[in-house]
């Protein structure tokens, strides 16, 4: 990466082992959510050719890899392990700055990462086939695992550490090679992940990260015929159009998409663990999870009470950015994440959902300039309502009432 004379950071791509600008010289901005105005770098927005380049180095650094043995692949990643543990806080305070989450929820996220790489590599040390009988005389049958070959791995913004790791993690310890694509949201906690295996000695074009948009590099790393598996999270709809295109070329895919997680409180519940567990569960990390609660089933017997506790805990949350003690909730993670949660809290009043709290964007004092949205609680919600069912992904928490 280089220094502009205004102070911005311009970074470059990661290809076979060299940093690189995009081809073409093109760049894009990336701000940080907390303050629009911050412009937290300058990133390659890399045309196909570039992405088609990044493969075709893993392709060549491909026979070399697998060659290598288990063992020794592994003691490349337990190198860049240590590296991570090393950089904890310096990566958390990067993943904060351009995802917006609290600082401690970065810290947790990091964590998390070095518990799973670590898992991850020792799983694969058990690289184990299987031994089966033979209906035939003096015939010994077994199956062993291979690697595949050139694999594309298309990262979220809202987990942009942890994700790469336990994707990129398995299919180089199986001998794979790697080309990363972060979401264009969070590429500094990408290319932190990147300077891990750089940095640990990861041989030139076994894992190659690179920049740009969707439909361009996304595009390439889901047709190139070289490319033998790719694993993506994100969104159901482009997951849909991503397993599409992949058939043609009868690519193995790997999926996690959305969700509409429910939890269900009963009569006999401790009420006060079940308003906590339910404000903690929908309104971590701006409730920018997959896996968030964005519903709450409770009986009718006790939605009163639960309900009222929920909303005194919601409204006691404090706003702010991530960097700050203080915050529990931070910003959502840009402009057009902003504008989809509030197209959704404006659906669920047309429909006659009771707004009990929220339900604005923060438009003055010092958080106007930032991605901010308070979080919002649903109450006299109905199955059949959108914010039922469709995935809201942000501080929006619904409430259904039921009899049993």
């Amino acid at each position: 990466m280089t220094k502009l004379d205004n102070k911005i950071m311009e970074f470059q791509n990661y290809i076979n082992g060299q940093w690189l600008p995009a081809s073409d010289g093109a760049t894009f901005e990336q701000r940080n959510p907390a303050n629009l105005n911050e412009v937290t770098g300058l990133w390659p927005k890399s045309p196909r050719a570039d992405a088609s380049a990044a493969i075709e180095a893993a392709e060549a650094a491909y026979p070399a890899w697998r060659a290598l043995t288990v063992f020794q692949r592994g003691e490349y990643l337990k190198k860049a392990l240590e590296l991570m543990i090393e950089r904890r806080d310096a990566t958390a305070e990067i993943l904060t700055l351009e995802n917006g989450k609290t600082l401690r929820e970065s810290q947790v996220e990091i964590d998390a990462a070095i518990k799973e790489m670590e898992y991850q590599i020792h799983e694969g040390l058990r690289l184990c086939g299987e031994t089966m009988p033979s209906a035939t005389d003096g015939v010994f049958a077994y199956q062993t695992r291979v690697p595949l070959g050139v694999v594309s791995v298309i990262s979220p913004w809202n987990f942009p550490f942890n994700v790469p790791g336990r994707k990129c993690t398995p299919a180089l310890m199986a001998g794979n090679t790697v080309v990363f694509k972060p979401a264009s949201l969070t590429p500094q906690t990408g290319y932190a992940f990147t300077q891990l295996m750089a940095d640990a000695g990861v041989p030139a074009g076994v894992f190659n990260f690179i920049t740009g948009g969707g439909s361009t590099v996304g595009g390439e790393l889901t047709t190139n015929p070289l490319i033998k598996a790719i694993s993506f999270t994100g969104s159901t709809e482009v997951g849909k159009r991503l397993n599409t295109v992949a058939a043609e070329n009868l690519t193995r895919t790997q999926l996690e998409l959305g969700g509409k997680n429910p939890m269900v409180v009963l009569g006999d519940a401790d009420l006060d663990v079940a308003a906590q567990a339910a404000v903690t569960a929908a309104f971590s990390c701006a409730g920018q999870w997959c896996t968030s609660t964005s519903r709450l089933i409770v009986t009718e017997d006790i939605a009163g009470a639960l309900i009222e506790k929920v909303v005194a805990k919601v409204k006691a949350m404090q706003i702010g950015p991530g960097q700050d003690a203080s915050t529990t909730l931070g910003p959502v993670c840009g402009e057009d994440q902003v504008k989809g949660i509030l197209e959704y809290i404006e659906i669920g009043k047309s429909e006659g959902a009771q707004l009990l709290t929220g339900g604005s964007k923060i438009k003055s004092g010092p958080l106007a300039d930032g991605c901010f949205i308070e979080p919002t609680v649903f109450g006299g919600v109905t199955p059949k309502m959108r914010i039922a069912q469709e995935e809201i992904f942000g501080p929006v928490l619904s409430i259904i009432t039921v009899k049993d």
